[in-house]
Order: C-alpha cells, then structure tokens, then sequence
C-alpha cells in the first residue's frame, strides 16, 4: 500500500497506526468515523479512554492519537513515536498551567 490519503480513509483500521485495537478504543469513545477526528484533544481523547476503561493507558496511546489527528488535519502520515517528544513536551506545559 503506498502512501494513504485522508481523502480515500473510510474505516478506523485504514488509519496509519491504527489497528484493530486502537480502532476499538477510539470507537469506545465515540469514535466511529475518521473524520470525526478532525478538530479533537488528543488529551482529551485520552483522558476520555482512560475513565470509560477505569485505567491509565500507556502514554504510547496518546501518540497514536495526536498521530491520527494529525493525519486527518493535515493530510501527513507520520508513525506514532514521532509525537512522543511533543506529547512529553505539552504534557509538561499541561502540568506547569494547572494550578496547585
């Protein structure tokens, strides 16, 4: 498969990073068309995930959604750890904004 375009995704599974797994999460929280990622936190899908399953997942996941947010804003398939050090780097800037 060459390189995927947004404008020919149809399913979750067609996503870049996305598997049968990570389409099951998404579609638990509410997402059931890839064009529904369009304009969505991905903090806040996380946190989302995270209280419908009553566990923290693994940061890993937060990448796999700024990945796939990424895509159907912007149109660029990037793999999923290229997120890590923004995800860190806000994740940070999350934690200083929150007052103590």
């Amino acid at each position: 498969m060459g390189k995927p375009s947004r404008d020919h995704i149809v399913n979750l599974e067609d996503l870049p990073n996305i598997g049968k797994a990570m389409a099951g999460d998404l579609r638990r929280i509410g997402i059931e068309n890839p064009f529904q990622l369009i304009g969505k936190n991905p903090f806040e899908m996380y946190e989302n995930l995270s209280a419908i399953t009553g566990k923290r997942h693994d940061p890993c996941v937060l990448d796999v959604f700024m990945s796939v947010v990424h895509f159907m804003e912007k149109g660029e398939s990037l793999p999923w750890w290229r997120f890590t050090e923004t995800r860190k780097r806000l994740t940070l800037e999350r934690k200083n904004e929150t007052p103590t």
